[in-house]
């Protein structure tokens, strides 16, 4: 009977272990939510014969006309997701510069891209995300009186797929987009119609990324779960929207400090500026995963390295500020 009683143990140390993993693979470190002077609600309206919702927070000393950022959640997510995905970022540099923060929430937690693959009912119902957008827009210009020529967004994997679309077919109604770890579609996988026209955008992707892949493919968790067909390299995707822009010099290249040299991962801008062009730029996180970059928080492991140079949502608004 003893060798029951060791399978016993070896399976508990196994069932142990696997834990240990388990909590290793998925724990995360979010920072507290700072004391802000704003205030900061949920907002809902009938868009489509459906009723949407947003969060906004509005800083204590808002601007004249205050610019407003939209920052889009990922899959399976929300407006509150988005907010701590981003460490409260977005709210800080709101309250010290005086814009608008507004946080939708995605139709049944998620939003209609521009990829055709998705089994989720944004993609399948066909959810106008592009419409509920400009409608947002003109809920907060009619209510706080937002300057229309300085609306940008933002947004994170599922939700930067949202800011590519609306980079893609509403060009003019954003001042400038930033998608965060995610890529245009690809081939059969793309379901936007793009207006053709050049807009100014920043794109944060990790070249580790097991999600959405750096160098271009499948979108699947390691390749294997989750498929959301292929998207272009984050190198293509940067020569497309170079294209649109009109630059035709080699690229500017720089690296940023690498300030958590134990983060396994550093940053890397490679793009255009010049006068009267878009500005095209990819931040390039080399050794980070799909993942958005903060100094104090760590998203799960299972997902890539973290990178910790950097906050994402201060790199995004010194790029729609400029």
């Amino acid at each position: 009977m003893k060798w029951l009683a060791r399978l016993g143990l070896l399976a508990l140390a196994l069932a142990a272990l696997t834990g240990i993993a388990g909590w290793w693979l998925l724990s995360v470190s979010w920072v507290e939510e700072p004391e802000l002077a704003g205030s900061f609600r949920a907002e809902s309206f009938e868009r489509d014969g459906r009723e949407r919702s947003t969060w906004v927070y509005r800083p204590s000393r808002p601007a004249e006309q205050p610019a407003l950022v939209l920052v889009f959640h990922g899959s399976d997510g929300d407006g509150l997701r988005a907010r701590t995905g981003f460490g409260y970022g977005f709210d800080v540099l709101a309250e010290e510069h005086g814009f608008l923060v507004a946080y939708p929430d995605g139709f049944e937690r998620h939003w209609n891209g521009c990829r055709r693959a998705g089994p989720y009912a944004a993609n399948l119902q066909n959810v106008n995300d592009v419409g509920f957008a400009a409608a947002l827009i003109e809920r907060l210009a009619a209510s706080d009186g937002i300057d229309r020529t300085r609306v940008f967004a933002t947004g994170i994997s599922n939700g930067g797929q949202l800011a590519l679309r609306l980079a893609l077919e509403s060009p003019k109604r954003f001042r400038a987009v930033a998608p965060v770890i995610a890529s245009l579609p690809a081939g059969n996988n793309m379901g936007c119609e793009p207006a053709g026209r050049p807009t100014s955008i920043l794109m944060l992707n990790g070249t580790d990324d097991p999600m959405n892949p750096y160098g271009g493919g499948k979108v699947a968790l390691y390749g294997r779960w989750g498929d959301r067909g292929d998207v272009l390299s984050s190198e293509d995707m940067l020569d497309y929207w170079r294209e649109l822009a009109g630059h035709e010099t080699e690229p500017k290249r720089e690296l940023l400090p690498d300030l958590a040299p134990d983060d396994g991962s550093h940053i890397e801008r490679i793009g255009w500026q010049a006068p009267g062009r878009a500005s095209v730029w990819l931040y390039a996180v080399h050794g980070g995963g799909h993942t958005v970059p903060h100094p104090d928080q760590r998203m799960p492991r299972l997902l890539g390295a973290t990178n910790r140079d950097a906050a994402a949502a201060e790199l995004i608004w010194r790029f729609f500020d400029a």
